[in-house]
């Protein structure tokens, strides 16, 4: 996976990878609602930093830092205005599953190396190396954004950072604006907008840290050649 927008997806799964982010799929009515889009992300600008955007880029990392489990739920919304829900596990370094609700087919899981992509209606999968997405970057056991990415837009408006983050290699189009509730010391969304414009947006509740996660819940079953999606080796 190259971008944030994954071009090798069918029309009706592009939106199955945030990450993001953090970037996933739930793609159930993908053909019924308007496109929603923004300015392409590669136009963008790094921002001029002030100490109080230093401070609080700073409270988004610290809030990466401070777990290293971390459960809950999630409501994604896509480009189209498609909604779709569920549930995701995250123990780092590196291990995420998204676990989307019927009727939408997908499973998302990274085992550390790969990210694998299920579609469990078509019995599709894609696997793309950790270390080519932008999940590598929330998911390190370090998190330091304003080493590890490109800030492009810090925001507080009601009590919310917005921090607008895009890869140090400015060749991989897209964009990521994480939101914070600075009263619940929390990221309660993420949006991502594709090199095309196109945004989908991912609401988080319900989260709860620390405790053991099942290593089942991270197992993928490896690519059996070398060359795979986003693999550029």
């Amino acid at each position: 996976m190259r971008n944030f927008l994954m071009r090798s997806f069918s029309a009706r799964a592009r939106t199955a990878l945030v990450g993001s982010l953090l970037v996933m799929g739930g793609v159930a009515g993908f053909a019924s609602h308007a496109v929603m889009t923004a300015p392409p992300a590669e136009a963008a600008k790094d921002a001029k930093l002030t100490s109080k955007d230093v401070e609080q880029i700073n409270k988004v990392s610290s809030f990466f830092n401070g777990f290293q489990t971390l459960t809950g739920q999630f409501v994604q919304v896509g480009p189209r205005g498609n909604i779709s829900n569920g549930v995701f596990y995250i123990s780092k370094p590196g291990k995420m599953r998204f676990e989307y609700n019927p009727p939408s087919p997908y499973l998302i899981v990274s085992d550390g190396t790969w990210v694998v992509i299920m579609n469990r209606k078509n019995k599709r999968t894609d696997h793309y190396p950790l270390s080519s997405t932008p999940l590598q970057l929330v998911l390190s056991k370090n998190v330091d954004l304003i080493k590890q990415a490109r800030i492009l837009e810090v925001k507080n408006e009601e009590g919310s950072i917005h921090l607008t983050l895009a890869a140090k290699n400015k060749a991989v189009p897209g964009r990521l604006t994480l939101t914070f509730n600075e009263k619940k010391s929390e990221i309660e969304q993420w949006a991502v907008i594709d090199g095309e414009g196109r945004r989908t947006t991912i609401s988080l509740s319900e989260m709860s840290s620390g405790g053991d996660h099942s290593a089942s819940l991270f197992k993928v079953k490896r690519p059996k050649t070398r060359r795979v999606q986003g693999d550029n080796r």
